[in-house]
């Protein structure tokens, strides 16, 4: 993995390629490369780092053809080094691939079996080998990629190019998504629609075991029986407003700074014309018969579902069992008829939220996902999918992505405890309300934006800190260790406040930053006994509270920062706003790559 582009067009391919995989950034990459095919002729330019290193490669050394593929690897099997870059070429052929090949050991024995040695580090090497092989035994490209695809165990997106031919790309997907785009002549191939946003508003999705023959002329698609079929031609609206930094300095700020519009957005889309009642799309499951909700995502969107888990449970009165997607998957817990299985993911392309899914399949009383691709895997699988309409995230670190996440799971929730009799009209009116009015209070609350970076330059030296909350602030402290470890590289860890005497206080020193997450809410007092507990042996509070919780928190912080009052309900999503700025500031403090920081992807399309 990381990002995958080909083209096969009417102009110089090489800058069409740099320019798509630079809209592939924000999938978090270590190398990056492309080939094309002139006059017949095929070849390859690979760099290290970031796409600028690959830019003036190609200024040294230019590739011209109209036809090519490029890639940005974010590396899985072996370091990050030119020789393991994509394309990978053996011969004829190059190859570019998002996945693992987890038989690549096995066929790698085989070829050496046939005296066909390898060079690098990578799966996908054993991939452009084996066709190479096919190709050397009378094989045409065509058949030399089929036969290799039917060899593979794993998850892949593949797209291969050949010498000789300025006409052909062949693309195939198992697990990883892929998309072909359709041009006036020309035809584009890309891991997601960001990639192909310049190119063409036309996309074809593939589907699970799809292999494509793709020409100037069109694209030719086989499923994984061999049958020729027919995918949906889908017309796709990238708004470029929202992938471009508009004046800020990174795209995690701006995106932080939108989150009043999309939460917005969301609202609107799931609220009546009057704002009084919850519309959710036809498909929505009924919740009265539920008997219990079984929710499932990976990273950021997981502390999404453990907040809704205390809605769904305080609200609706409605048991929920919340898994991490990687565990989920090989538990095989048993799942009851009455379930709903709800799927969270940003991308809607998560590996193990997929495999999840469709472990559900068949077992569950209904699918739902909450996504904000409604083309993606996961959405396309689903009963029903919910989009959040949080705009093209770019960031890595998720920010406008996890409080539209909520405020979805939050609606779900006011429907389902309106469905179960649990909620009055009253109450129900009051947090809609609150809710109508959260993205102007959101607005009012970027203004501690001073002081939460007059805290950022002192946890900028701290080599740890922990993040305390209660109920619905549990997660949230674990929202902001994780965001907090994602970009500037501290060491954090997010617990329930009211485990603190069971282990963490022995870390406590005049070095520890604690932040403690605590509106002026029922288990308030509760959360102020731990942060003294934490005060007495020195540690270091930034309490972050509403104007109550300040003042009845009294003296002894060594910061405090204050958000506006609202109702404790809605609380998860106003006290993400310091979490996330509090990461930002910290890591802008300590010179990180915001972005894009070290290791990361935005989409873990692999296991």
């Amino acid at each position: 993995m990381c990002g995958i582009v080909g083209v096969l067009g009417n102009h110089e391919a090489a800058p069409i390629l740099l320019d798509a995989l630079k809209r592939l950034e924000y999938r978090g990459y270590d190398s990056a490369g492309i080939a094309t095919v002139n006059d017949g002729v095929l070849d390859c330019r690979r760099a290290v780092g970031k796409l600028v290193n690959l830019s003036d490669l190609l200024v040294h050394r230019p590739l011209a053809g109209k036809a090519g593929i490029g890639h940005t690897r974010w590396a899985t099997h072996g370091a990050p080094t030119e020789a393991n870059a994509h394309p990978h070429r053996a011969g004829p052929v190059a190859v570019v691939h998002n996945g693992i090949i987890e038989n690549f050991r096995e066929l790698r024995a085989e070829l050496a079996e046939a005296g066909i040695g390898h060079e690098t580090e990578t799966d996908t090497e054993t991939v452009a080998l084996l066709t190479q092989h096919h190709m050397a035994q009378g094989m045409a490209p065509e058949a030399a990629a089929q036969a290799t695809i039917a060899r593979l165990r794993g998850a892949y997106a593949l797209l291969f190019l050949f010498e000789g031919e300025g006409d052909l790309l062949i693309a195939a997907r198992a697990g990883s998504p892929l998309a072909i785009g359709h041009g006036a002549g020309e035809m584009f191939v890309g891991s997601d629609a960001i990639a192909l946003g310049d190119l063409t508003d036309r996309i074809t999705y593939l589907e699970e075991g799809d292999i494509a023959v793709v020409t100037r002329a069109g694209a030719v698609i086989r499923d994984a029986a061999g049958r020729r079929v027919s995918r949906a031609e889908t017309r796709i609206a990238i708004d470029h407003a929202r992938v471009d930094k508009a004046g800020h300095r990174h795209f995690m700020a701006k995106e932080i700074a939108e989150q009043p519009v999309v939460i917005g957005d969301a609202l609107r889309h799931f609220l009546s014309e009057d704002g009084t009642g919850i519309v959710l799309p036809e498909g929505a499951p009924d919740f009265a018969p539920v008997e219990r909700i079984v929710m499932v995502a990976c990273g950021t969107a997981h502390y999404a579902c453990l907040t809704a888990k205390y809605w769904f449970e305080q609200l609706a009165r409605l048991p929920v069992e919340v898994d991490i997607a990687s565990e989920f998957r090989y538990r095989e817990p048993p799942i009851t008829p009455g379930t709903l299985a709800i799927f969270v993911s940003q991308s809607g392309e998560t590996a193990d939220t997929l495999a999840a899914l469709r472990h559900c399949r068949d077992r569950a009383a209904r699918l739902l996902a909450v996504i904000n691709v409604e083309t993606s895997s996961i959405a396309r699988e689903s009963d029903v999918a919910l989009p959040i309409l949080a705009g093209a995230e770019i960031g890595v670190a998720s920010t406008k992505a996890f409080t539209c996440q909520l405020t979805v799971l939050l609606l779900l929730a006011l429907r389902a405890a309106q469905a179960r009799g649990e909620m009055g009209a009253e109450r129900l009116a009051d947090l809609l309300s609150g809710l109508r009015g959260l993205p102007a209070t959101l607005n009012t609350a970027m203004a501690i934006d001073a002081d939460v970076r007059e805290v950022a330059r002192d946890l900028a030296g701290a080599a740890s800190a922990l993040f305390l909350g209660r109920g619905l602030m549990y997660p949230l402290a674990l929202e902001g260790a994780l965001k907090l470890k994602e970009i500037s590289y501290i060491h954090a860890e997010g617990y329930a406040s009211g485990e603190l005497k069971h282990g963490p206080i022995a870390l406590i020193d005049e070095t520890m930053p604690v932040i403690v997450m605590a509106p002026c809410d029922a288990l308030f007092e509760k959360t102020v006994s731990n942060m003294q507990e934490v005060m007495a042996r020195g540690g270091r509070v930034v309490l972050v509270s509403d104007a109550a919780g300040a003042a009845a928190a009294g003296e002894g912080t060594f910061r405090t920062i204050i958000l506006p009052t609202v109702d404790p309900v809605l609380a998860p999503i106003l006290f993400a706003l310091p979490a996330q700025l509090i990461a930002y500031h910290t890591a802008i403090a300590k010179g990180t790559d915001v972005d894009q920081p070290r290791n990361l992807a935005k989409s873990v399309t692999v296991e």
